[in-house]
């Protein structure tokens, strides 16, 4: 489980894009907190700290304990925009979150035991289908990733999510047993595979042909044998 982290905001009076790009000048972020059937709180945030904290990953699947007013609100950051120029921050939004809160966030997954694999260890290339896996989990408990392990997997065999252990409480959104990743045989290993099939489909070819000749009928000529006249 991702740790929480704490943070202190200040309670923005003036909401809109001109109060935004005032509080964006001081070295701030603009943020909301919103949720648990509470009216939504406009705050600010300092920049430096939410830009280390975006930029340092699992932004989205920590909680944050924010400090507004003297009181601490726990919160979960739901979106955040970036500058398409300077990469920083310029806008966070946070959901409350409260005791038995279940929230829906995408975890990327961690490849383990590459080296246990046979298919890898022959040359194979694991093809990873899923780098994130979108994730039903309590508020309190979101993994900070999930393990999948890829030890005994051969050449062309599959890695299936009922394969991955989750933690207790999680379950994916979807309710069918997909494929997270797969090890596929690389050209080299292809061509020798396909030159095989062709060889012993060839081969098989060759002897249904053999056993057709075997199998004839040998009409007779009708001349002598062993120096007999014809009569």
């Amino acid at each position: 489980m991702s740790a929480s982290y704490q943070l202190t905001a200040t309670v923005r009076d003036k909401v809109g894009k001109g109060a935004a790009r005032a509080v964006r000048r001081q070295g701030q972020i603009p943020a909301v907190i919103y949720g648990g059937k509470e009216p939504p709180i406009s705050i600010s945030l300092p920049d430096r700290e939410v830009y280390f904290k975006i930029h340092g990953g699992g932004f989205l699947t920590t909680v944050a304990e924010i400090e507004v007013n003297g009181e601490t609100v726990r919160a979960l950051p739901r979106d955040f925009q970036l500058d398409p120029v300077t990469d920083h921050p310029i806008h966070v939004d946070f959901m409350r979150v409260a005791a038995g809160t279940v929230v829906t966030v995408e975890v990327p997954v961690q490849f383990v035991n590459d080296q246990e694999s046979p298919g890898i260890r022959r040359g194979g290339v694991l093809n990873i289908v899923r780098h994130r896996i979108e994730l039903i989990c309590p508020a309190d408990a979101i993994p900070s990733h999930i393990v999948a392990d890829l030890t005994g997997m051969d050449i062309n065999d599959s890695l299936h999510i009922s394969a991955v252990t989750l933690p207790e409480g999680v379950k994916p959104t979807i309710d069918r047993d997909f494929t997270v990743a797969t090890v596929a045989a690389p050209a080299g290993i292809k061509e020798e595979i396909r030159a095989a099939a062709e060889a012993a489909a060839a081969a098989a070819a060759e002897g249904e042909d053999l056993e057709g000749v075997e199998g004839e009928d040998v009409e007779p000529t009708g001349e002598a044998e062993d120096g007999e006249s014809k009569e």
